[in-house]
């Protein structure tokens, strides 16, 4: 009887540790920071929203809370914007996705200095691990699925100059202008992506000036799992999805 009981103590543990491995609680822990040499009032404070995660351990939440972190993703360094920096306003997260062991989740930023700007990355976090995953973590043949998501982009870009030239109050000599330095300077990687119950989406930033970025197509090249079957890693995170 002893033995049957502590048999099934185990199993329970075992069952409840893979359920908490799915997926974890997170809570937004709101701080708002004085600067006190602000150079302006306008710069006085700022405000960062810290995911706050509680997974099975607090080992593994510290981990996870280190791979979304501001400062690894956006590179955003706290004691410069207190002292000299002083361009944030407001930092903030979204859950895109946190089940099946994974946890997808864009991190944003907003400020200004001679116009407003922000900018915004997704990570993708193995919630077994805490670690963050690539696309070469998660993806086979990354050089086709590279193609596959530049067909996307290229697609995009020649619609943007189709629908320019047809627009009366765009005075530019040739659309295609307005491409040249994002695909010469930015080229295209697939480290910026999130993931949904539905499929996998990457992101790519054409870097418009802020004085057209009105003009700049989303960047945002979804694909399905059916899509994606032939690039995702059977024995990988994406591959529960493709069975």
């Amino acid at each position: 009887m002893k033995i049957r009981l502590s048999l099934l103590l185990i199993l329970t543990v075992a069952f409840c540790g893979g359920l908490s491995a799915q997926s974890v609680v997170i809570t937004g822990k709101n701080v708002t920071y004085t600067r006190k040499n602000s150079i302006s009032d306008y710069k006085k404070t700022f405000t960062i929203n810290y995911p706050k995660i509680k997974a099975s351990t607090p080992a593994l939440s510290k981990k996870i809370e280190a791979s979304i972190s501001y400062s690894s993703v956006l590179h955003l360094d706290l004691k410069e914007e207190l002292s000299d920096t002083q361009w944030l306003e407001e930092a903030d997260y979204e859950v895109g996705y946190n089940k099946n062991g994974i946890l997808s989740i864009a991190l944003s930023m907003v400020g200004s200095a001679a116009y407003p700007d922000g900018t915004t990355k997704h990570v993708v976090v193995d919630l077994k691990t805490g670690k963050r995953v690539t696309a070469s973590d998660l993806f086979t043949n990354v050089t086709g699925l590279h193609a596959l998501v530049l067909k996307a982009k290229n697609k995009e870009v020649a619609q943007a100059v189709a629908d320019l030239r047809k627009d009366p109050e765009f005075n530019e000599q040739d659309p295609n202008d307005l491409f040249k330095d994002s695909t010469q300077h930015t080229p295209l990687k697939l480290d910026d992506f999130s993931i949904a119950a539905d499929g996998v989406t990457f992101y790519y930033d054409y870097g418009f000036p802020h004085v057209i970025q009105a003009l700049q197509p989303a960047g945002e090249f979804k694909f399905s799992w059916k899509q994606l079957k032939p690039y995702i890693k059977p024995g990988g995170l994406l591959g529960q999805f493709v069975r």
